[in-house]
C-alpha cells in the first residue's frame, strides 16, 4: 500500500520507518502515536528529498521541540560562518534550523542542509523570492510566489512558513484597528505591502490549494505563518492576531482534507498572564494542530537579554500546550547572532523545553534531573558536568575559582551541606571550623 504524506500513512494504517524512531525516542505505542498523527495533532515533519533527517514529532503531547533560526543577511553574507553555526546548533541538541537567508546564493546554502544536515529544515519561501528574482517587491507576480514554493518543495525543505493568514479582510481590520506597533514579520510585512501596492489578493490565500498539492507531493509540512502576531505586549491578543489565527484555523482544516501536515505559529511578544490562554484560543481555533512559538518575549526592556524572556515564555507556552520553541539568541532586535549568541539562545530554549516537558508530565523526562541529583548529592564533580546541559561551562566556572578541598565549592567550603550531611548521616563527626 503506498502513501503521499506521514498522516497519509497514519490514517491508512502505515506504521513508516519515521513513525518507529519517534515512537521509540517518545516512549510511545505506534496504535496511538498513528491515531495523532491522523488527527494532525502529531508531526513528523520530513520532505522525501531530505534523506538524511533524523525524524523527530512535533506534538503538545510529545517532548517540547526547539528551532535555529539561521541564515545569511545583505550585511553579514558569509556561508561557512552560517554553517558553523548550523553545526554547532545539531551538537547542542537542536531539531530543527530554519533559513532565514536574505541574501546571496540561497539555494546553495538551502540545498547543502537538505543533503548533509540530519535536523529538520524550514525555510520562508517569501524572503527567497525577493532574492531569487531580483526585482521590485510589486513586480512580482502571483505566479512567481507560488513557483519559489515549489522550488523550495524541490530542494528537500521539511518545512515552510506561508503567511497565508494575512488576506484582504484580515488587512482591512488591521488597518482599522491601529496598533502601538505594526507588523514586525518580515514575511508579513512583505505580503502585507504587496497587497497593498498591487490590490491584489494574498497568493499563499488565493492558491492554498496549489500551495497544499505541493506539500503533498514532497510531504512537506507548512508552518501556518503568523503575519499579525503582537510586537510588543501592548499588542498582545488583539483582534488582528485573532482574526488571523481564525483563518489560520480554516486553512488547517482544507489542508487535512489533503493529508497535508500543518502546525500553526505563536505570538512573540505577550505579558506572562496572557500565555496560557493563548494556548487554549489557540488549541480551539485550530483544532488542536501543533503550535510553534516564537518566544513569547514577555518584556520589551530586555534588548541583549531576550534569550532570557524568551525561555520564560517558552516555559510557559510549552506546559500550556506549545510543541515547539524558536530560540531567541541575546542578539535579537540587535543583529545577526554570532556563534556565541546561538549557544546562548538554544541552551535557554532548551531549559525552558525540558522545564516544561516536566511541568506537563513527559514520560521520563525528569529522568534527567535525577541522574544529576544523585551525582551532587556523592559530589561527583565530573558526573555532574557530563550531565550539564552546557558542560563546558559547567567545568570552565569550576576551574576558575578552585577550591581548598576537591569535596567541596569555593562558595561554600567546609560549610558545604551536601558534604556534612552525608558525613553526619554515616556517622561520622561534622566540626567544620577545626578541619
Amino acid at each position: 500500500m503506498e502513501y503521499t504524506t506521514q498522516m497519509d500513512a497514519a490514517r491508512k494504517g502505515i506504521f513508516t520507518p519515521e513513525m518507529a524512531k519517534v515512537a521509540e525516542k517518545e516512549h510511545l505505542e505506534p496504535k496511538k502515536l498513528m491515531a495523532l498523527m491522523a488527527e494532525g495533532k502529531v508531526i513528523i515533519p520530513c520532505n522525501k528529498v531530505h534523506t538524511c533527517i533524523e525524524p523527530n514529532g512535533l506534538g503538545s503531547m510529545l517532548k517540547t521541540k526547539i528551532n535555529v533560526n539561521l541564515g545569511t543577511s545583505r550585511d553579514l553574507t558569509d556561508l561557512n560562518m552560517e554553517l558553523e553555526k548550523v553545526n554547532h546548533a545539531v551538537e547542542m541538541g537542536a531539531e530543527a534550523i530554519m533559513d532565514l537567508s536574505s541574501f546571496g546564493d540561497t539555494q546553495k546554502f538551502r540545498r547543502k542542509l537538505t543533503h548533509e544536515c540530519p535536523a529538520m529544515i524550514g525555510t520562508v519561501p517569501i524572503y527567497d523570492a525577493v532574492v531569487y528574482y531580483h526585482k521590485a517587491l510589486g513586480k512580482i507576480t502571483a505566479r512567481e510566489w507560488i513557483d519559489i514554493v515549489r522550488m523550495h518543495a524541490e530542494d528537500g525543505v521539511d518545512f515552510m512558513t506561508i503567511h497565508c493568514g494575512i488576506n484582504k479582510e484580515t488587512a482591512k481590520k488591521f488597518k482599522r484597528n491601529r496598533r502601538l506597533m505594526n507588523i514586525v514579520s518580515r514575511g508579513g510585512s512583505i505580503i502585507f505591502a504587496w497587497m497593498e501596492m498591487t490590490g491584489e489578493e494574498n497568493p499563499f490565500f488565493q492558491y492554498f490549494d496549489e500551495i497544499l498539492d505541493i506539500c503533498r507531493e514532497y510531504d512537506v509540512t507548512l508552518s501556518l505563518g503568523d503575519a499579525c502576531r503582537p510586537s510588543c505586549l501592548q499588542d498582545a491578543t488583539d483582534a488582528s492576531q485573532i482574526e488571523e489565527l481564525i483563518t489560520l484555523g480554516e486553512l488547517t482544516k482544507r489542508a487535512w482534507e489533503k493529508d497535508v501536515q500543518i502546525m500553526i505559529e505563536g505570538p512573540g511578544h505577550m505579558p506572562l498572564n496572557q500565555i496560557a490562554a493563548n494556548m487554549e484560543i489557540q488549541k480551539t481555533l485550530c483544532h488542536g494542530a501543533p503550535f510553534y512559538v516564537l518566544g513569547p518575549i514577555v518584556t520589551d526592556i530586555a534588548p541583549g537579554y531576550d534569550h532570557i524572556t524568551s525561555a520564560i515564555g517558552g516555559t510557559v507556552a510549552a506546559m500550556n500546550g506549545a510543541s515547539f520553541l524558536c530560540y531567541v539568541t541575546p542578539a535579537e532586535h540587535l543583529r545577526l547572532p554570532d556563534v556565541d549568541d546561538v549557544k546562548e539562545g538554544i541552551i535557554a530554549a532548551r531549559i525552558a523545553a525540558h522545564a516544561a516537558d516536566i511541568a506537563k508530565g513527559v514520560p521520563h523526562a525528569m529522568d534527567w534531573d535525577n541522574e544529576m541529583a544523585v551525582a551532587r548529592k556523592k559530589l561527583d564533580w565530573n558526573a555532574m558536568f557530563d550531565l550539564a546541559i552546557d558542560p563546558e561551562k559547567a567545568r570552565r566556572y569550576r576551574e576558575s575559582s578552585r577550591p581548598e578541598k576537591e569535596d567541596t565549592c569555593s562558595m561554600c567550603g567546609n560549610f558545604c551541606a551536601v558534604k556534612n550531611m552525608n558525613r553526619i548521616l554515616d556517622g561520622e563527626i561534622v566540626s567544620i571550623f577545626d578541619e
